[in-house]
């Protein structure tokens, strides 16, 4: 068997497989279905120094390969995590992270100060990118300027690992991976999603509430390779690479491409075993190519 362990800044992974917030609750959801102390983390549900009620209904639809949403961060708040889910998933043998957004520079950097705080809470995801909001996320996602201020903040008011999210709705994202470097973060994750758009032709309506929505799915994994692989080569910090990766073999190519480790998340919909059986399936993939670490495959393209 391969060593599967992995490195995100000064965080290690026992393997190179999260979930993407969003797509797994809080992980206790899934417990039922896997062994949660597997993962190499696991990445909860977006989550906002405020409650938010998110957006009215329909926020989801099915699209060819994929699917749209415009949740919009429905969460209770920070201090709701930290009182009623926090106690109950401390204790998980994996590592705990913290998807977190905001509206205001203000809003993330208090949220941040009180994650900093429990000690279960590895990391932060912060979301920088979420085009599923009126106010904040994609705004600061999409500009240097602006990714910067908001990775300052959080970088004074959070001691520990820090990974930030990026949108692939941008023009270059290898320059706002750049930007977030230079501002303090541990690592980046990418892609978040596509902007999209689903219609009723019958009834010349929108399918969702909002009209655009963030894509996920298969259909995205050819931009998320090319924003790994460009972003890889821009950076020193770990990349972490999702965007429709439903198996084994797609988890490869983003490592191949770059990718220090991957997240799964729509497929989390379909199968909720995936993540393990991701797992399984790298360490075979290792043993068949006579590999010994897992990290002798990240960008290990040959082109």
């Amino acid at each position: 068997m391969a060593d599967l362990r992995t490195n995100i800044g000064a965080l290690e992974l026992k393997n190179p497989v999260l979930t993407a917030s969003g797509t797994f609750g809080y992980g206790e959801e899934f417990a039922d279905f896997i062994d949660l102390n597997k993962l190499g983390g696991y990445i909860i549900k977006g989550t906002t120094l405020n409650p938010r009620e998110g957006n009215p209904y329909p926020r989801m639809a099915e699209t060819p390969s994929g699917m749209l949403n415009c949740v919009g961060l429905q969460n209770k708040g920070v201090q709701y995590l930290v009182d009623n889910i926090y106690p109950r998933i401390k204790d998980i043998d994996s590592n705990l992270i913290v998807n977190l957004s905001g509206s205001t520079v203000e809003d993330y950097a208090k949220a941040a100060e009180i994650l900093d705080s429990l000690d279960g809470v590895k990391a932060i995801e912060l979301n920088i990118s979420c085009p599923n909001v009126k106010h904040g996320g994609m705004a600061f996602g999409t500009t240097t300027e602006g990714a910067s201020q908001v990775v300052s903040a959080v970088r004074k008011a959070y001691n520990k690992t820090l990974i930030v999210k990026l949108s692939p709705n941008v023009t270059s994202i290898s320059d706002i991976a750049k930007a977030v470097e230079a501002s303090g973060a541990d690592s980046v994750s990418l892609i978040n999603t596509l902007m999209g758009m689903a219609i009723d032709a019958e009834k010349r309506k929108p399918l969702l509430s909002m009209v655009t929505g963030g894509l996920s799915g298969p259909c995205v994994k050819p931009v998320a390779l090319r924003c790994v692989w460009q972003v890889k080569k821009a950076v020193k910090i770990p990349v972490i690479g999702l965007g429709g990766i439903m198996n084994a073999t797609d988890a490869v190519e983003f490592m191949l491409a770059g990718a220090d480790a991957i997240e799964i998340g729509t497929a989390n919909f379909i199968d909720p075993s995936t993540t393990v059986k991701v797992i399984e399936g790298i360490n075979e993939y290792l043993d068949r190519h006579n590999f010994k670490s897992v990290k002798e495959i990240v960008g290990a393209l040959e082109v």
